[in-house]
């Protein structure tokens, strides 16, 4: 297979195998994804296109809008059967131009009104916050992030180096007309979801075989149960735990996480210590690197017995699983614990904020750190900062839809819960979304809107719920106030007469 791009006519390479040529072909399949000469990738999303269309039967023989699976049911089969396929390759036939990827949204709008039973008119934005699905270009734009994370946590990974520092990137912005490498493409993307890009705490391996060592936990505070348990209890019981360990020096470590600031310390008799974590970290990242901080400093120190105090049960699991668990810091912890032989040291969960000294000062001062900063972020918790990244973006899509039906009650991207009935469910659906079939039937059969007849105004799901005169009575008796607002019949907790009132109105069918 030759790929070029040259335009003008130029022979194909001769190649021989043998005596025997080589044959040239314009397009090959390889893992599962059809590459062509030109690399245009517009055969391949053909072919996932009609591959995911035919999967898409399956959805429509366990659905209707009045029987069949609920909503929750059908969107795990799209996600399965159906989402999978298109985020597979994501990185590589992510770089077609978006005009072929853009033939890929029939598909994923035709499955989300199937799990959904919205109307065929429905707004494209509506439907993505109606199903809790954003739209594919967002997706795309969230796995190929994920992606290029976690190629920039593996240094082994032969594109390690291409994928940080992108070449030809100036070639690429003078000549649109290139397709750009993945490295320059994820240049945009960070721009696009507005983060700055941060070092990636890289896999670190676990100890061999003949360096393991067994940690030694401490559990008098395990039984409690706290809820239950008084502050004064917790206090004379960790007086009395400090009376049997008073050889023990000990160290108090805690992390914090707001908005805007992450932080761990670790409080020692004489001194604290405490740091900044970026942003993106986890509480459970900050709980670890507070342990680790404990750590770091007793083999500068060189303590011969030492307790470590964390009120994070997580922090204390994650080190009694070490072998199981793949965070760095885990392996990190295990790695300098290994290097503490000549210090005995234990590790001891005590409960968070019960009176407990010493924690209270780690607390306060993880909160308050400010010293120093560090920039690292562990994989996982990229991964997550990504997710919500995406959140923020598509939040700010949808607020830029003032006018939307939709938006006016909902103006969260958060999804609604479903309703058991499938008719029900599909009912609340085209009211939500504002439209029906009594409504919007005439776009798909170029007539003109419906009228009402005793207000002489387009009908609306707005109007009928509440505005229209002819039906006062009945709202009357339905929702029980002069002045309803569609929020208090549709929103998050949907009025319980609803469906009564439509029936009784005779709308009931035409939704």
């Amino acid at each position: 297979m030759h790929f070029c791009r040259r335009r003008g006519l130029h022979p194909d390479p001769d190649f021989q195998l043998n005596g025997s040529p080589i044959p040239i072909v314009q397009e090959t399949k390889f893992l599962g994804i059809i590459f062509d000469t030109k690399l245009t990738f517009r055969s391949h999303v053909k072919h996932l296109k009609t591959k995911c269309i035919r999967t898409l039967n399956i959805m429509k023989v366990l659905s209707s809008t009045s029987w069949g699976a609920d909503k929750v049911s059908l969107m795990r089969i799209y996600r399965s059967l159906v989402r999978s396929k298109l985020d597979y390759g994501v990185p590589v036939y992510g770089s077609a131009a978006k005009s072929t990827l853009k033939m890929l949204d029939s598909v994923h709008h035709q499955g989300l009104r199937i799990a959904t039973g919205a109307f065929r008119t429905t707004s494209i934005p509506s439907l993505h916050v109606i199903s809790g699905e954003p739209s594919l270009e967002l997706r795309r734009h969230r796995l190929s992030l994920s992606y290029f994370y976690k190629i920039k946590s593996d240094e082994s990974h032969p594109q390690h180096y291409k994928v940080i520092n992108p070449i030809f990137g100036s070639l690429f912005s003078v000549r649109l007309s290139f397709t750009p490498t993945f490295g320059f493409r994820i240049g945009e993307v960070l721009r696009y979801f507005e983060i700055e890009d941060f070092p990636v705490v890289s896999n670190v391996e676990d100890p061999p075989s003949w360096k393991e060592t067994q940690l030694d936990f401490i559990d008098d505070f395990l039984h409690f149960f706290k809820p239950s348990t008084s502050d004064i209890v917790f206090q004379q019981h960790f007086y009395d735990h400090r009376q049997h360990y008073s050889d023990y020096i000990p160290i108090y470590t805690d992390g914090s996480k707001s908005d805007n600031h992450v932080g761990s310390a670790a409080v020692f008799p004489d001194f604290t210590i405490a740091e900044t974590l970026h942003p993106f970290c986890s509480v459970y990242t900050s709980e670890l690197y507070a342990i680790y901080l404990g750590l770091l400093k007793i083999s500068t120190l060189n303590f011969k017995k030492a307790i470590i105090y964390t009120d994070s049960r997580s922090g204390i699991n994650a080190l009694r699983s070490a072998k199981h668990n793949k965070h760095p810091l885990v392996m990190q912890c295990l790695h300098l614990h290994h290097t503490l032989k000549k210090s005995k040291i234990k590790y001891c969960w005590i409960p968070g904020h019960v009176g407990i000294p010493g924690n209270e000062r780690a607390d306060k001062a993880a909160k308050s750190a400010n010293a120093s900063r560090e920039a690292f972020v562990p994989l996982i918790d990229a991964l997550q900062a990504v997710k919500l990244s995406q959140h923020r973006v598509w939040q700010r899509i949808w607020d830029g839809q003032s006018n939307n039906k939709l938006y006016k009650i909902h103006p969260s991207i958060k999804g609604f819960g479903n309703l058991t009935i499938r008719k029900h469910d599909v009912i609340l659906t085209r009211l939500r979304v504002g439209h029906t079939f009594l409504t919007h039937r005439h776009l798909l059969h170029s007539d003109p809107a419906p009228i009402c007849n005793g207000c002489n105004c387009i009908l609306s799901v707005e109007h009928i719920l509440c505005q229209c005169k002819n039906f006062y009575s009945q709202r009357q008796a339905h929702f029980g106030a002069h002045i309803i607002d569609l929020i208090d019949i549709l929103g998050t907790n949907p009025g319980v007469n609803v469906f009564t009132f439509l029936k009784e109105v005779q709308f009931f069918k035409f939704i």
